[in-house]
């Protein structure tokens, strides 16, 4: 199915589906999510969930790991994208200033899907430097999720199918945010799936690079 194969066959498509969601009560048994502290942490937990199945029922598809962190990355942003585009809109409507739209979106997605109770659940700093919006993430219960997967069932490359879809997708994500037609809305120098302490993420209020 890799390689020469372009697109997939009807019946190709079905075995996936049909694989997903047995990967997905296996992965889920690992989550404990009873001990995270809010719905929307576990509801992000199980979103993460979905991922690493999809990602591993794509390799047991016979896909190598480089088109499978592709295939879900790809597929995860749509639905990332969606839903950006829905939290986003209030403020998308009620002012063109870029900096509000950003500061305003991520206050709102601070509160639901990442509020921040604090490890086994989110833990945040946020605050305000002039225009921008800073918030250093500390600990990521899909990060550590993942994390647990690989150290439980062994490392297939999970890790790296994470930060290639979660880990991305706020470079494109902020420029939607901001709606202003520039790139360059975000920027962060350390990832948690990296192995750094913490996500350091800032939030442009004006575009000052080309974007990622």
């Amino acid at each position: 199915m890799d390689g020469a194969t372009l697109r997939w066959l009807s019946d190709e498509i079905d075995l996936f589906l049909e694989s997903l969601e047995p990967q997905a009560r296996r992965l889920r048994l690992l989550a404990d999510l009873g001990q995270l502290p809010s719905v929307s942490n576990r509801l992000m937990v199980e979103l993460a969930i979905y991922t690493a199945a999809a990602y591993r029922a794509l390799l047991n598809a016979g896909l190598s790991r480089a088109s499978a962190r592709s295939a879900v990355a790809d597929i995860g942003w749509d639905v990332y994208a969606l839903l950006l585009r829905l939290n986003s809109l209030p403020l998308r409507l009620i002012t063109r200033d870029p900096g509000r739209r950003l500061r305003g979106t991520i206050s709102l997605l601070l509160r639901f899907p990442f509020n921040a109770p604090g490890a086994p659940g989110y833990t945040v700093e946020a605050r305000r430097e002039g225009d921008d919006m800073i918030t250093h993430f500390t600990h990521c219960p899909p990060q550590t999720f993942v994390r647990k997967l690989v150290a439980e069932t062994g490392d297939r490359g999970d890790l790296e199918a994470f930060y290639e879809s979660w880990c991305q997708y706020d470079w494109p994500g902020a420029d939607m945010i901001a709606n202003d037609g520039h790139r360059g809305h975000y920027e962060r120098r350390q990832t948690l799936s990296r192995g750094d302490p913490v996500c350091d993420m800032c939030w442009k209020a004006q575009a000052r690079s080309n974007g990622t």
